[in-house]
């Protein structure tokens, strides 16, 4: 038996099926929780996973600017070719 931390609800883990690290949710208040501890079992608030997704946004924008850069260079890289012209 663990105790959830957020409402203190009794839940049952086998402490067999799972290891540290490990994620569950509390079946009374459905927090997130993680398994902090083995013997006896211990349960802590999980990390947000919002935070991860917040900075993987943040990471495909700044590709997809970097590809930008590159298709504007091309674009130049023509130009210098057909004399700077556009016809």
């Amino acid at each position: 038996m663990a105790t959830c931390p957020e409402c203190d609800a009794e839940i049952e883990v086998d402490e067999f099926d799972v290891d540290k690290g490990d994620q569950l949710s509390c079946p009374d208040c459905g927090s997130n929780l993680e398994v902090v501890g083995l013997s006896p079992i211990e349960l802590d608030l999980a990390p947000d996973d919002d935070e991860d997704d917040d900075d993987e946004d943040e990471d495909d924008l700044e590709d997809d600017d970097v590809e930008g850069d590159e298709d504007d260079d091309a674009d130049e890289d023509e130009d210098k070719e057909d004399g700077g012209f556009d016809e």
